[in-house]
């Protein structure tokens, strides 16, 4: 596994928009502070052409000016890393524009985002043999004040914090909006670790921590962007620890998309998955529950299964490296995470 340098004081932060851009508000004014801020730090900037561009169709542009601004910005020496506007529909159709074999063998460079940004994250990390980092989009940084989770993505960035540990509460309903922008995450809901099996307060395992959002990933199984078997084997010594997370997914749906991985051979080798608060949390459907959508097609892997974890679209995050070797602890209700860059 290939890990780019960490960003060092001073350094280039390139900014891309290869799913949504920030051309609407609250996005707009919430990107323009998160740079004013990195500037303010001592970091020089760098916009691709499409970070206000609105007029894609599930992206910020068409999806070959999406990926030529993409692999501009990765192949340009004077960027340090890469981190995405935002999130999106359609990334999906990018990526017949982007030239993976030249990204396996090119200086390897941090990617940051999440959501439909899975589409870069995931591959980089299963084609390329490279590290990425799954964690919030440009614009959270431009919130007042950050709250821990976005400090702490901007420390994994920079290499001075590679442990991370749940946080104590979790936002429902956020109050960002046109008329407040920065406004920070409003956290009101207590952080619950839900266990599989259960009956266990402490659980330690470890393994190549790969993941993403299931909506990007379902989309990928099954056509010629998935080697995902190939990638499991070469790390079966290593064994697979899955994060996942839902977005637009209902239950029926998070159920399916887990199947069809399954019957696709994703989870050979498999020593744990990390399930993220899914965004339709706690809508049950014909009897069937968040926790038996995934358990009732996980169990039968007998591996640690935890849920409800500080992953995805029901914020804060805690930023994860995709393809870092990951050292997961749980003790009671609390949540930890060592990730190794080898």
């Amino acid at each position: 596994m290939r890990f780019p340098e960490f960003i060092r004081p001073g350094g280039a932060i390139g900014f891309v928009a290869p799913s949504f851009g920030c051309a609407t508000e609250p996005y707009k004014t919430a990107f323009s502070h998160a740079l004013e801020k990195f500037k303010a730090m001592g970091y020089s900037v760098s916009l691709g052409e499409n970070c206000y561009a609105d007029c894609g169709i599930g992206i910020s542009n068409t999806p070959p000016r999406c990926a030529r601004e993409w692999m501009q910005m990765y192949r340009n020496p004077a960027v340090d890393c890469l981190i995405s506007c935002g999130g999106g529909e359609l990334m999906c159709e990018i990526l017949e524009y982007i030239d993976f074999a030249e990204l396996a063998g090119a200086p390897p460079k941090w990617f940051m985002g999440y959501s439909d940004n899975t589409n870069l994250t995931f591959l980089l990390t299963t084609l390329a043999d490279t590290a990425s980092l799954y964690a919030p989009c440009a614009a959270a940084f431009g919130m007042e004040p950050w709250h821990p989770a976005i400090a702490d993505a901007f420390d994994l960035l920079r290499g001075e914090k590679t442990e991370m540990h749940n946080y104590p509460m979790w936002e429902r309903e956020s109050v960002k909006d046109e008329e407040h922008p920065l406004e920070p995450y409003h956290v009101t809901e207590p952080f619950r670790l839900r266990a599989f099996p259960e009956g266990e307060e402490e659980m330690e395992f470890r393994g190549r921590l790969v993941g993403g959002c299931l909506d990007c990933l379902s989309q990928l199984a099954g056509t010629r962007y998935d080697r995902v078997a190939d990638f499991a084997q070469k790390y079966k010594k290593d064994g697979i620890i899955w994060f996942l997370e839902a977005c637009d997914l209902n239950v029926m749906d998070i159920r399916r998309t887990l199947w069809k991985l399954k019957e696709a051979g994703w989870f050979r080798y498999a020593r744990g998955f990390l399930i993220g608060r899914p965004a339709h949390f706690d809508e049950p459907m014909m009897g069937l529950s968040q926790y038996e959508a995934v358990t009732g097609v996980l169990g039968e892997f007998q591996a640690p299964i935890l849920m409800d974890l500080d992953i995805g679209h029901l914020p804060p995050m805690m930023p994860l490296v995709c393809g870092s070797r990951a050292t997961v602890r749980r003790r009671g209700n609390e949540l930890s995470i060592a990730m190794e860059m080898e």
